[in-house]
């Protein structure tokens, strides 16, 4: 709103931003559930295709779930093993990713694209052009909803595996950055691997994380789900 305000005093529609003087608490409203690794995989156990997979996937990248879900196989590069995030699909309308940095490649673990591989040997829509985690409801013309996934198997296999906190798509997002830096990574690496606009103007003009430091950052939290070179058998 102060933006909206400053844009209409730059055109001169008011001459004074009210939003300048209303004081807000930088205080977290809730602290978000971080997943451990040990709960990580549990869910995994209980957990069928795609779900399973949707779910690896999501733990590992850090994807927002609109991101998730708006993946198709052709953004996929098993070759060069990246993911390119081109699209995001929110109530089922396809939009443009939340910033520009979001729209950057993000690597993808050997282990981890061989979870891929397997599910995408296992699809019914697996065209380039096909939604990676298509809906049989809708024929693979749409992907699936994420509160439908989530009430008929996420919250299931978050109750078989004993997880009593607040768990959403977006934990996953939380758990990612969170092991990260536990990992020991720096800021930057973990900021290009989340794809944030920025976390200061300084690093993000002089600074940029190479793609063998964010394709390692990953990697290690990949070991850390999956162990054992098991990836495609289930873990």
């Amino acid at each position: 709103m102060s933006a909206l305000y400053s844009h209409a005093i730059r055109w001169d529609w008011t001459r004074h931003n009210p939003i300048k003087a209303v004081r807000q608490s930088a205080k977290r409203s809730h602290i978000p559930t971080i997943l451990s690794i040990q709960e990580i995989q549990m869910v995994l156990k209980h957990l069928r295709e795609p779900v399973r997979t949707a779910f690896l996937l999501d733990a590992s990248s850090g994807l927002r779930v609109g991101e998730l879900l708006g993946l198709k196989w052709e953004d996929v590069d098993f070759e060069h093993l990246e993911i390119r995030v081109s699209r995001s699909v929110v109530k089922q309308r396809i939009g443009p990713c939340k910033t520009e940095a979001s729209q950057k490649p993000i690597p993808l673990d050997a282990d981890l694209a061989e979870v891929l591989w397997s599910w995408k040997l296992k699809a019914p829509y697996s065209r380039p052009g096909d939604w990676v985690f298509a809906s049989p409801l809708k024929k693979g013309t749409q992907p699936y909803w994420p509160g439908s996934l989530y009430r008929a198997h996420l919250k299931p296999a978050l109750d078989k595996a004993g997880i009593t906190q607040k768990v959403g798509w977006h934990t996953l997002r939380h758990t990612f950055g969170t092991l990260m830096k536990a990992n020991g990574e720096d800021i930057k690496t973990i900021q290009e691997l989340l794809r944030h606009a920025t976390y200061k103007v300084t690093a993000d003009v002089y600074t940029q994380a190479v793609t063998p430091m964010k394709r390692q950052a990953q990697s290690r939290v990949v070991r850390m789900i999956l162990p054992a070179r098991t990836a495609a058998s289930g873990v």
